[in-house]
């Protein structure tokens, strides 16, 4: 059961993810989950930012109701996506997942200081990675509750 603030409509997906076995991996995931979404895909920090800030060819981009996080990326990593992402008014309600392979306490320790909502490592085995996207997809939308979305 989704939360009344996505209920009329599909659950917008912003990943932010530069390899494109883990998009198709959570395309996977998300769809086994049967919940109405809609995944968009940045492959970079860059490219993101222009999504959320709907720049260029994103003029017309929706607003995500959250955020999948890679931290590995080039051009602009997702450490300071998260920065800049928490540091705009416009854009901080939006839930971010930080969704990596990194394992390391000090990406830990600086995603939730950049105010990360949760952090997850990746798994490798491709079941685990699907379970891992759907237990993500049905927290955020059928457990918790969201903030409406602003403009």
């Amino acid at each position: 059961m989704m939360k009344a603030s996505t209920a009329n409509r599909p659950i917008v997906i912003l990943m932010i993810e530069d390899n494109p076995t883990d998009v198709l991996i959570t395309r996977e995931g998300l769809l086994r989950a049967k919940m109405l979404n809609t995944l968009h895909v940045a492959d970079d920090g860059v490219e993101a930012m222009d999504f959320l800030n709907q720049r260029g060819k994103y003029s017309g981009a929706p607003r995500p109701d959250l955020i999948l996080l890679d931290l590995n990326m080039p051009r602009m990593n997702g450490q300071e996506v998260l920065a800049e992402i928490k540091s705009d008014d416009n854009l901080k309600t939006i839930p971010v997942v930080v969704l990596t392979t990194s394992k390391s306490d000090e990406d830990v320790l600086k995603a939730y200081g950049h105010h990360a909502n949760c952090y997850i490592v990746k798994p490798v085995d491709f079941d685990a990675f699907t379970k891992v996207v759907r237990t993500i997809q049905d927290f955020w939308f059928c457990v918790v509750t969201l903030p409406p979305g602003a403009k």
